[in-house]
């Protein structure tokens, strides 16, 4: 089943503000809440349905992507973890978003004074930070995918390390509060100071390693780029980032895709671009000339009294979409080339056709002009 649009599930508007995209989640967040509807398998999609919306819009970067590329902008498919953005757990939820159900992430949700802590004794697991790095990719790299393998720097739980469940909050990660009320008892959590949440704390750890039990090392991870990325996208591969102390949730490995541009071919979207430069006699006779293409070179046939500025098309030799809409063309941009120096024997056998009426230009209907033909390509 397709994703729904993103705005549609938060109800609002791609001209939203931050404030009122903050404000519709937290409306839905309330309604599909688990605390109100235990044991409702739909309500706990829409909760994370919402949120996952809500992670996306509430983000500038994020939603900038979406708003150009769609779903497509939020990752595609990949090795060794995969990309995208969806599939939230509740621990994520809960844990990124502590400030919408107000407990200061991974404190207790809105509810848990009415339903006596429901949600506070979830024990929300600690999530490793992200990592962010740049891939510099080559125009045939993106347009035919390609698959890289990159050393990062992570954080990762030391050998030896060894946790026990932490005493002050019982392995939940949060710590309760009691309150007697002219309404009763309100409950209210809060983050376990002694473990900061993880609900684990530190056993046994060997010498050099901080309390946190984490230690930095290098690792290989394989990474499949699917065709299409531009420039700028960032694409995530979920927990190959930095580990969480106490066994957590690790972070995200963030890949910025940095675009490489080509000597030869550049790039206009979806689409090729190549200058072709032509001598005067080839223009005028006609000839065959090789160009190349992002799969090799292939010769195309140039017609006789072929003008400076025309631009010839080779159908699908562009780049793939990454939404999957087909793939864009080659645009050959023919451009004549005219000699700055002449030779004596060169000059005079110009010279004797400067009169001829046949050099005179003159440009029929049509002819279109460079506007015109800018507007047709692109």
């Amino acid at each position: 089943m397709a994703k729904r649009d993103y705005y549609e599930v938060l109800g609002v508007s791609k001209s939203a503000s931050a404030d009122e995209i903050k404000k519709a989640y937290r409306k839905l967040a309330i309604k599909f809440h688990p605390d109100k509807n235990p044991d409702d398998k739909q309500a706990e999609e829409n909760f994370k349905e919402a949120a996952e919306a809500y992670e996306v819009l509430s983000d500038a970067q994020k939603k900038q992507r979406y708003d150009q590329f769609g779903h497509a902008g939020m990752g595609g498919a990949a090795g060794g973890g995969g990309f995208g953005g969806g599939g939230m757990s509740m621990d994520d939820i809960f844990s990124q978003f502590g400030d919408i159900f107000g407990g200061g992430g991974g404190g207790g949700s809105p509810f848990d004074s009415f339903f006596g802590g429901g949600g506070g004794g979830r024990g929300r697991a600690r999530k490793g930070t992200n990592l962010r790095i740049k891939l510099k990719l080559t125009l045939e790299d993106i347009a035919h995918g390609v698959e890289k393998k990159i050393k990062v720097n992570r954080l990762v739980v030391a050998d030896g390390v060894t946790f026990k469940t932490c005493q002050s909050c019982n392995g939940s990660g949060q710590v309760k509060k009691v309150v007697n009320t002219m309404l009763g008892q309100m409950v209210s959590a809060s983050t376990c100071p002694t473990c900061n949440g993880a609900g684990q704390s530190i056993d046994k750890k060997p010498n050099g390693v901080d309390n946190s039990g984490l230690t930095y090392k290098d690792e290989v991870i394989p990474v499949k780029i699917p065709a299409g990325v531009v420039d700028g996208m960032q694409l995530s591969m979920s927990g190959k980032g930095n580990e969480a102390p106490g066994g957590g949730m690790p972070g995200d490995l963030l890949i910025v895709i940095e675009e490489q541009e080509g000597e030869e071919l550049k790039r206009e979207g979806n689409n090729i671009v190549f200058d072709l430069y032509l001598n005067f006699v080839d223009a005028v006779l006609g000839t065959s000339v090789e160009v190349p293409t992002i799969d090799g070179k292939v010769k195309i046939k140039i017609d006789q009294g072929t003008q400076s500025g025309k631009i010839l098309r080779l159908r699908g030799k562009g780049i793939k979409d990454i939404n999957g809409y087909g793939k864009g063309d080659q645009l050959i941009h023919v451009n004549i080339w005219t000699p700055k120096t002449l030779s004596k024997d060169e000059k005079q056998k110009l010279e004797s056709m400067r009169d001829s009426d046949n050099f005179a230009p003159n440009p029929g209907k049509g002819e279109k002009g460079f506007f015109e033909k800018i507007k047709e390509f692109f």
